[in-house]
């Protein structure tokens, strides 16, 4: 066999530059997908009031859905009321209704300048209850994940077809799993930090 020639190291040099790229940017897809379990997990409500519980409240402001926190000041009280003061007065009965028809079941009162919302301990069934969804969105995290490697293998499978070398290609196969592995576990430290959040009374 005669030594390989500059043009194999170009040639292995592109391939590998193909193949680290398709790996960070496979990263990049594992990342977000479990930042948005992130904040999927925060918007879930433990028996304590936190400014986090209302983050996915859109308020209809002039016909527009926006975010409640665009609008108005959030603070906690006294570990029990959250205490929102839009910052323009005119939309505070809007604030109040889109606390009051958000999915968290909680019952804000209106004095005229600022909306209240007590935050009332959870019982047993409605902690079993934000167990289940806390798991559900872990499920769906997982599957986020499996179906960006399964995206991620079928190109390596691609470019192999188009004559990279079977090697490199099973070694980054290697290491698109491992990183698949680590979110994975990610995921299952987050779904079980929560509920135990959600469980301690």
């Amino acid at each position: 066999v005669g030594a390989a020639g500059p043009r194999d190291f170009v040639v292995f040099a592109v391939e590998v530059e193909a193949l680290d790229e398709l790996e960070m940017e496979t990263m990049e897809r594992m990342e977000k997908a479990t930042e948005k379990l992130g904040e999927n997990l925060q918007t879930i409500r433990t028996g304590r009031a936190t400014p986090a519980l209302l983050e996915g409240v859109m308020v209809d402001y002039y016909g527009a859905p926006t975010p409640i926190k665009s609008l108005a000041s959030i603070t906690v009280q006294d570990g029990a009321n959250i205490v929102v003061q839009p910052f323009d007065k005119s939309c505070l009965g809007d604030v109040e209704k889109a606390v009051r028809d958000s999915d968290l079941g909680l019952s804000p009162t209106n004095d005229g300048s600022i909306v209240r919302i007590n935050v009332p301990q959870l019982t047993e069934e409605r902690r079993k209850e934000m167990v289940k969804v806390v798991s559900k969105f872990g499920e769906e995290s997982k599957v986020a994940i499996r179906n960006i490697r399964r995206d991620c293998k079928k190109t390596i499978d691609k470019y192999q077809k188009d004559g990279l070398s079977e090697d490199l290609c099973k070694d980054k196969e290697q290491d698109i799993q491992t990183l698949t592995d680590d979110f994975v576990k990610k995921i299952d430290e987050a779904v079980k930090a929560k509920e135990k959040e959600i469980t301690k009374v």
